[in-house]
């Protein structure tokens, strides 16, 4: 089927009461590409590097200042926290206007003009696609601020054309099966407005959009191909889950939500296939799989699950909860054309939902990482705080950490500072719950860096930072040379220490793809351990490691606590 024919399918079933001419005059405006069915994956070979362009450097002439740092650690992909004009009372995913960048990025004044902005904001790109590094940035596509030109002049006429673009009601207890998202932060998924009520499901300034009205539908179709003309390589899209509402339901992972996220794609594909469109989808990997569809939905998908079972087994020493979540009972195929993407840390908190987690993990990794009640997050549905805060600032299980993430499935996300082992900004934090009006933790794990400062501790090669960041940028120019990382099939291994005995507390596991092996070796615990050699009549090229010993009269391996080993057979 082609792609128009598909949008049309779409079309029909979210809208079986609209004419498709509309859907028709829509397409008449667009160029399609002359082949549509070509393969674009680079995302599977990315390493990504989520950052805010104003906590990192300023604006985006400060990012390009910075570029080669980027390009030195090994980074071919940067992910842009919310760049969209916003009121920023919640960093941005508050979006004001979807086709304006925030003035404050782009070094202009309040009387620039939209082309004035393009240009700064395409010199930023021309610069980074210079240097072989892809952008992305986020979009959310589940509801806007409340400071947005729709809402506001929804609010000031019932008989507002925009009134259909939100949900509204007198009675509360519409759509009364859906979770509050905000436990302890929101009293209710519903906001007051004069006589009315609104649908939220995040922060009460943040309507959720209605996309039963078609024109809600369209009108985001057109911002992603806008940017896309621009040349963005892609969107995050946030909040996916939520978009179609139903009484008597959820309100998450509804049938037509799924059919909103493949017409973005088909959409997407149809000007200009290789836009990476990715999933933000806090659920169980069988209901993620979903959102890559049959390679028809999002390219990508981050595994939520998967980062609090790295964290489960570096707690317990014990690589089971690893090896448990990335099976197929777990963790279903993906087409071939779809990536997960796999991350330690990002601007959100370290989360411990009941939709991945269970009671009792949710106990276990909050007890053992939560290091401060200041931290605590939703009522311990999560921890705020930077990977060298959960890490007690140890470099060897930040190490350990990376090396997980790194190595495992998928496509590693690195979050800005963390690579030089950034803390918790409680500055940052006190300044955002005066402008904002909410005691909201995950502000601990954002903040500014401090370039004068840092300069001053990555000169002294024995800083913690230092060290941190020199390991980090190993590994991940590692990695990087390395497609078995991005697109090898993983299998466990069975390790046994030198008396035959199983050893739980080493993970390993290979990667293959093509004519590459890669094993990884990954000790979980805080004490030496030796282990037989898996594979003894092959040879081995050592491509990194931390605390690793070879005894080859023994054939034995040793890796001290915490330590880790990335290794090559010679013959692939």
């Amino acid at each position: 089927m082609s792609i128009q024919s598909s949008l049309f399918q779409y079309w029909e079933t979210l809208y079986p009461n609209e004419s498709t001419q509309i859907l028709e005059t829509f397409l008449d405006t667009l160029s399609p590409a002359d082949d549509q069915t070509q393969i674009n994956d680079w995302y599977k070979d990315a390493v990504v590097y989520a950052l805010y362009v104003d906590l990192f450097n300023k604006d985006f002439k400060g990012l390009i200042d910075r570029l080669d740092y980027i390009e030195r650690l090994g980074v071919n992909c940067l992910w842009l926290l919310p760049i969209l004009d916003s009121p920023m009372r919640d960093a941005g995913f508050d979006i004001r206007n979807y086709d304006r960048i925030r003035i404050d990025l782009l070094g202009l004044d309040d009387r620039a003009t939209q082309e004035e902005e393009e240009f700064v904001f395409t010199q930023f790109l021309e610069e980074a696609h210079g240097r072989g590094i892809r952008v992305i940035f986020d979009i959310a596509i589940n509801h806007v601020s409340d400071q947005h030109p729709w809402f506001q002049n929804a609010l000031s006429s019932e008989d507002s054309k925009f009134r259909g673009y939100f949900i509204w009601t007198k009675d509360t207890s519409l759509y009364e099966d859906a979770r509050l998202l905000f436990k302890g932060i929101e009293p209710s998924n519903w906001e007051a407005a004069g006589d009315w009520y609104y649908f939220h499901r995040f922060f009460s300034f943040q309507p959720d959009l209605n996309y039963r009205n078609h024109e809600v539908l369209l009108a985001m179709s057109k911002y992603l191909l806008y940017w896309q003309s621009i040349g963005v390589d892609g969107f995050r899209a946030d909040a996916i889950p939520y978009l179609w509402k139903e009484s008597g339901t959820s309100c998450e992972n509804l049938d037509n939500t799924h059919i909103i996220v493949k017409f973005f794609r088909a959409v997407l594909d149809y000007v200009n296939p290789g836009s990476l469109l990715l999933a933000e989808a806090c659920q169980q990997p069988n209901e993620v799989v979903k959102y890559m569809g049959d390679g028809d939905e999002c390219h990508a998908a981050y595994h939520f699950p998967l980062m609090p079972m790295m964290f489960k087994a570096i707690a317990t020493g014990d690589g089971e909860p690893i090896i448990n979540t990335l099976s197929h009972q777990v963790t279903p195929e993906i087409p071939e054309n779809s990536q997960w993407l796999s991350f330690l840390r990002v601007h959100d908190e370290l989360s411990l939902e009941l939709v991945y987690v269970s009671e009792a993990d949710r106990k276990l990794i909050h007890e053992h990482y939560c290091h401060e009640p200041a931290w605590d997050f939703r009522v311990g549905e999560g921890i705020s705080a930077r990977l060298s805060e959960l890490m007690e600032r140890d470099p060897k299980r930040i190490t350990l950490a990376y090396s997980l993430m790194l190595s495992l499935t998928g496509t590693p996300v690195v979050y800005y500072g963390d690579e030089y082992g950034k803390l918790n900004d409680t500055k940052y934090y006190q300044e955002q719950i005066q402008l904002t009006g909410k005691d909201d933790t995950r502000f601990l794990v954002r903040g500014r860096v401090y370039w004068d400062d840092l300069s001053k501790n990555l000169d002294d090669k024995e800083n913690f930072h230092s060290r941190v960041l020199a390991t980090t940028t190993t590994m991940l120019n590692t990695r990087k040379q390395h497609q078995a990382f991005g697109r090898g099939d993983t299998e466990f291994l069975m390790i046994k220490d030198d008396t035959g005995t199983p050893l739980k507390g080493i993970l390993g596991y290979t990667r293959v793809y093509e004519n590459e092996t890669l094993i990884i070796f990954n000790n979980l615990t805080p004490g030496n351990l030796k282990f037989e050699r898996p594979m003894p009549d092959q040879d081995l090229i050592l491509l990194f490691s931390q605390g690793f010993a070879v005894n080859d009269s023994e054939e034995t391996l040793e890796l001290e606590a915490y330590g880790v080993a990335w290794l090559k057979l010679a013959e692939s």
